[in-house]
């Protein structure tokens, strides 16, 4: 047993090491569901911490329409999707997904439990040993990892130099070339050079792998940000996850027809995961259904982005660039940003403070999520109560 009570120790100073950092993580129980306010460990908060772009994720229709799923699928899929548990609701999702955002002509789609898996799936699937994944430096974590298990080079670019990138693929002799980048960064806002990398990508025969994780259901009329640049391409490879503004959980691939086969066939993420519960792809279907004909919604959530950027320019942290739902205030040091939250808090917001290895060393800040479901007065109550906090 002394072994096993030196490895706990180990354990439990690297853990203090940590949170002697700032860089200690809790999670907070959420006792309500998702919506402008929350109930949080027993106080009611405005939340500005959720991706909830459109306000879907307690949305009626919506959940009717998980529960008439679960009346007629039941609430488990039962197998993989290649063994027994593709239903009809995955087929018509996935359908769906694919013509609306259309990557290319004759896209096809399939889906993912997560955004992760489908990162994971997608990179190790097109590139091996002999090829290079040219990375943005402030991509997710999913995108990175998938890098490495790819065991391809992984060559990383300045964040959203076109330039940089340009210059790495000139003097690459890699046999399978992929360009992998976030669409809308997710701790930064702002949105990728999506045209320009297509160009590049042509120029040197690589994939083009776009995460648009916080674009979709927001950006090019909910389409996302291929539609938003105006691109598409048979070496588009587009993953756009199901969680964020559409409300529900899980992730889907649109791309080439020949590139979804080679998912179905051979990724390991695909082939030995079970397959999302079919009532999640009925109340997709729903809100996907809003996504396409409500504009209301997005126009509101563009109007919120609006507001908070126009009066929180006065706010003595530095607001990052972004036209997004992201709205990043810069608070440099991990403590600061920690009692930045917790201030707050204690004001009825409840804001997340993102610390490194989320974000670069010496970048800690709040992440400010808007949503269509916030009204103007969380707007102005959220940055009264930022001017009001000791810096």
């Amino acid at each position: 047993m002394t072994g096993a009570a030196d490895r706990i120790a180990e354990l439990d100073a690297a853990l203090a090491l940590r949170r002697d950092a700032g860089l200690a993580r809790t999670r907070r129980v959420v006792q309500s569901a998702q919506g402008r306010s929350v109930l949080v460990d027993g106080r009611e908060l405005v939340s500005f911490a959720s991706n909830d772009y459109l306000g879907l994720a307690n949305d009626p229709a919506v959940i009717a329409a998980a529960c008439a799923g679960a009346q007629r699928w039941g609430v488990g899929a039962g197998a993989s999707h290649l063994v027994c548990g593709h239903s009809a609701a995955h087929q018509a999702l996935e359908d769906e997904l694919a013509a609306f955002v259309a990557p290319c002509s004759g896209a096809r789609a399939i889906s993912f439990s997560s955004g992760y898996l489908a990162n994971l799936a997608i990179v190790t699937t097109l590139v091996g040993r002999d090829g290079a994944v040219f990375a943005d430096h402030l991509n997710h974590a999913c995108l990175n990892d998938g890098a490495l298990l790819s065991r391809a080079d992984h060559v990383r670019y300045a964040h959203c130099d076109a330039s940089a990138l340009q210059r790495r693929l000139a003097t690459s002799e890699a046999k399978h070339k992929l360009i992998a980048t976030d669409a809308v960064f997710s701790m930064d806002g702002d949105v990728a050079p999506l045209a320009r990398l297509l160009e590049l990508a042509d120029a040197h025969d690589a994939w083009l792998v776009v995460d648009d994780a916080h674009g979709f259901g927001v950006l090019g009329k909910g389409r996302g940000t291929l539609a938003h640049a105006g691109i598409a391409s048979p070496r588009i490879v587009y993953m756009g996850t199901l969680g964020k503004a559409a409300g529900v959980a899980g992730a889907f691939v649109a791309a080439h027809p020949s590139v979804i086969d080679t998912l179905l066939q051979t990724a390991r993420q695909y082939v030995y995961t079970t397959a999302t519960p079919p009532l999640l792809a009925e109340a997709l279907h729903a809100s996907l259904s809003i996504i396409r004909n409500d504009s209301a919604r997005r126009d509101r959530l563009h109007t919120l982005i609006a507001r908070f950027r126009a009066r929180g320019k006065a706010l003595p942290w530095q607001l990052a660039d972004s036209p997004s739902a992201i709205q990043p205030l810069l608070c440099g040091d991990s403590a600061a940003a920690v009692a930045l939250s917790q201030q707050l808090a204690e004001r009825g917001f409840w804001v997340p403070a993102i610390r490194p290895p989320t974000v670069p060393q010496g970048t800690a800040r709040l992440r400010v999520s808007l949503s269509a479901a916030h009204e103007p007065a969380d707007i102005d109550g959220l940055v009264a109560a930022l001017a009001s906090c000791v810096r």
